[in-house]
């Protein structure tokens, strides 16, 4: 009997599992989508970088609101002109053009009284600044724009394009070995006769580890023998962490937990009080995360997502390791096992949650999860999750 802890505890458990200072290193802002900087940033050059037009229009001295004011020069973006207004003159301007410092407000075009090539005629209601971008109003020099540990997006990208930025100094990837097992196992490429089944597993944590922004290697299946198991793990201690799946039930074939252990695995948790997914295991194998997801495939993936994702995100330095949750209504009654969690996949559309197949599928099943984008995690003393009902779901 597997000794298993509450899914709140095993989550805690393997987002902090192991923390490694990771190597740095410099990339070329265009590769660094994705990656987690290593080293804090703050503004260099001040946004806006100078004074500037908002808006296509008219720049003046507020003071002459409500003048017919002559046209001095037109100012166009990439232009800069010293200040060179007379009594009762103005500057034509565009977009994004550099404001002279003798004037201090905006009108557009189309909210002045008239105006043509010459002059234009402005009414008295405009607030001064009006449409006028101060320099750093936006960013000021030396202010932080991101904090170390901070995964980078393209919003992240596009600020640091706006610094002159053109390397970044982010955490080295970690590195992710990924094994099944079972000698009924038979790859994609190979034929499979009705007696064996095709390796889905691995296949699908490669996409889910490359959806997060992870990469890994396929090391193959691991034999069902315990001598071979102890081998295969022996050589893997140069990855910073190893994912495998099946193995860790009580089946008299299932070797990994000691071939594990034969190698220096200290096990945090083997069982979740969960369905599915249950006999799930994570733990470190001296300075390498260890984790060893069920062997059906709706369970692998699903717990691959709610458990290892947060592991290697901390593995790796990310800040921010737990999965967002949303409000849904709870489109229509179903049940589910009272005494633990379960894991309900669904569909979430418009705000409503639509539970799979009246919550009954199996954890071999794949289906369920091509047909999802969502999951609900119960209560361990709820037996029935009523229509309407106002829930919590994490979206993948």
């Amino acid at each position: 009997m597997l000794q298993t802890i509450s899914f709140d505890k095993a989550l805690e458990v393997s987002s902090n599992l192991l923390k490694k200072k990771n190597p740095k290193e410099y990339i070329p802002l265009f590769d660094s989508l994705g990656r987690i900087l290593a080293e804090p940033i703050t503004c260099k050059k001040s946004l806006p970088a100078f004074n500037n037009a908002a808006m296509d229009g008219f720049a003046f001295k507020h003071i002459d609101s409500g003048k017919t004011l002559r046209v001095k020069k037109t100012i166009y973006a990439g232009m800069s002109i010293e200040s060179c207004l007379s009594k009762n003159e103005c500057y034509k301007i565009m977009t994004g053009a550099k404001v002279p410092n003798d004037v201090d407000t905006i009108i557009p075009f189309e909210n002045t009284i008239s105006y043509n090539k010459i002059e234009v005629e402005i009414g008295d209601k405009t607030n001064k600044g009006n449409a006028l971008r101060l320099k750093g109003e936006e960013q000021k020099l030396e202010s932080p724009l991101f904090n170390k540990d901070e995964l980078i997006n393209s919003s992240h990208i596009a600020m640091l394009a706006s610094q002159g930025i053109s390397t970044v100094c982010v955490y080295k990837k970690i590195s992710i070995a990924i094994f099944s097992t079972g000698d009924e196992l038979k790859e994609p490429w190979e034929e499979a006769s009705d007696d064996e089944i095709y390796n889905v597993n691995s296949a699908a944590l490669l996409a889910l580890l490359h959806e997060h922004g992870f990469e890994a290697d396929y090391c193959g299946v691991i034999p069902d023998n315990l001598k071979e198991s102890i081998e295969y793990f022996k050589n893997m201690r140069k990855y910073d962490a190893i994912v495998t799946t099946g193995g860790i039930s009580m089946g008299e074939a299932d070797f990994v937990e000691e071939a594990l252990k034969k190698n220096g695995f200290e096990e945090s948790f083997h069982g979740i009080n969960i369905k599915p997914g249950r006999p799930t295991m994570m733990g470190k194998m001296n300075d390498t995360l260890v984790a060893s997801m069920p062997g059906n495939p709706l369970a692998a993936y699903i717990n691959g997502f709610l458990f290892l994702i947060p592991a290697l995100k901390n593995l790796q330095g990310n800040s921010e390791t737990k999965h967002a949750i949303v409000l849904a209504q709870n489109s229509e009654e179903f049940k589910v096992k009272q005494g633990r969690v379960n894991i309900v996949l669904g569909y979430m559309k418009e705000g409503e949650f639509k539970v799979f197949g009246k919550n009954r599928y199996g954890s071999g099943m794949i289906t369920p999860i091509v047909q999802s984008n969502a999951i609900l995690i119960t209560n361990e003393d709820e037996n029935i999750i009523k229509k309407d009902k106002i829930i919590k779901v994490i979206l993948f």
